[in-house]
């Protein structure tokens, strides 16, 4: 039963991911990493096939190895959010752009100060 609650965890975290590779306010990385732990837990060779893809396993395997995130994807996360500021001022307004810088000055430095 646990196992296959993993392998439902993976799945759903594997969608996200795919939502997130093609939305741009949502995040990609973060979900294959859920999915790498909760297939490590039911389906190895699913775990595998995300380590091995050319575009994300690097960063998820840079993450699991050296809680690394590169610069690169840095300034992307960064950006993004920085973006997300601006959509959230300019449709939103006040107070609700307070909570974008919010989390911009925390999520964006918790980035900013992780291995590269």
């Amino acid at each position: 039963m646990r196992r296959q609650l993993y392998f439902l965890g993976g799945l759903i975290s594997l969608g996200l991911a795919g939502l997130g590779a093609v939305l741009p306010i949502m995040p990609t990385v973060p979900f294959l990493l859920v999915a790498v732990f909760c297939f490590a837990r039911s389906s190895p060779k699913l775990q595998q096939k995300i380590l091995d893809h050319p575009h994300w396993g690097p960063q998820v395997r840079d993450w699991n190895e050296r809680r690394a995130i590169s610069r690169p994807a840095k300034i992307m996360a960064i950006g993004a959010m920085a973006i997300g500021v601006g959509f959230t001022f300019f449709t939103l307004g006040h107070p609700f752009y307070l909570i974008s810088i919010a989390i911009l000055l925390i999520a964006g430095t918790w980035i900013a100060t992780r291995n590269e």
